[in-house]
């Protein structure tokens, strides 16, 4: 058997009489995240899945870890040589409250981007009103950001456009939320990104590229709130998934790291 070693590729073989977790994982593809040996001397692979949602937070809060014996693994293939350049990693972060009309907007496009595939290294998540959650993920080293959120900027609505984001643009803030609740504590659900991005640098992120993909809302709902994207605004989703798209492409095929 192929000696394994952290980030090769495998394929999940529970034994038939394993543990009941462990068979419902069987056929799927995972990493090895380490190869570590008990207090018997017996070794244990752990893996992680390749497809686990907790993958997207990064190194600081690793995803779901498994441990198999090494028989219970196909070899797939070998982690990429030291050598060799890593893959750009992009995150495309989508923000927005759904139950505020056209602050919705980034939810929505994720949606729709989420039917796409793309290469490895490109991670495709909605965050919804998560800002603690977006702001944990930055944590890790992205080589490109990208947001996608609804901004009001004085264009029609439905318009879209792409501004790149500093910690301190006042242009980028962009939400109709309070930062601050009733008790005087920082709202989680009322970030807007540029105050996220201020939250990630406070605990020591470094943001090399952030790029803002805005729509125009026409409406934020009234205070009871209201769900759906006005005609103006749904009509903008596709362009701008589109846009991503075409910024996703631009990085990988050359853009500065």
């Amino acid at each position: 058997m192929t000696p394994l070693r952290p980030g090769d590729r495998v394929r999940l073989q529970p034994r038939a009489r394993g543990d009941i977790f462990d068979l419902a994982l069987a056929g799927q593809f995972a990493r090895v995240a380490s190869v570590e040996r008990d207090y018997e001397g017996q070794e244990h692979v752990v893996v992680v899945l390749d497809d686990d949602p907790g993958r997207a937070l990064g190194a600081r809060a690793p995803a779901h870890r498994f441990f198999f014996a090494p028989a219970e693994l196909e070899f797939i293939e070998a982690a990429a040589l030291a050598t060799e350049p890593a893959p750009l990693r992009i995150l495309v972060a989508g923000i927005g409250n759904i139950f505020l009309g056209d602050d919705g907007f980034g939810v929505e496009v994720i949606r729709q981007l989420g039917c796409r595939r793309f290469p490895e290294g490109v991670n495709v998540v909605d965050f919804g009103i998560r800002g603690y959650d977006l702001a944990f993920a930055l944590m890790d080293e992205y080589d490109h950001v990208i947001l996608v959120d609804a901004c009001p900027r004085g264009h029609a609505p439905g318009t879209v456009f792409v501004v790149e984001v500093e910690g301190d643009d006042d242009c980028a803030t962009i939400d109709a939320h309070d930062m601050i609740d009733a008790h005087g504590m920082i709202d989680a659900h009322g970030m807007n990104p540029v105050q996220v991005l201020r939250l990630a640098r406070a605990q020591g992120a470094t943001l090399r590229d952030v790029q803002l993909v805005g729509c125009e809302p026409d409406t934020l709902g009234p205070p009871e709130g209201q769900m759906g994207l006005s005609p103006a605004v749904q009509a903008a989703v596709a362009q701008a998934a589109t846009v991503v798209e075409l910024l996703i492409a631009r990085f990988l095929n050359g853009g500065e790291r």
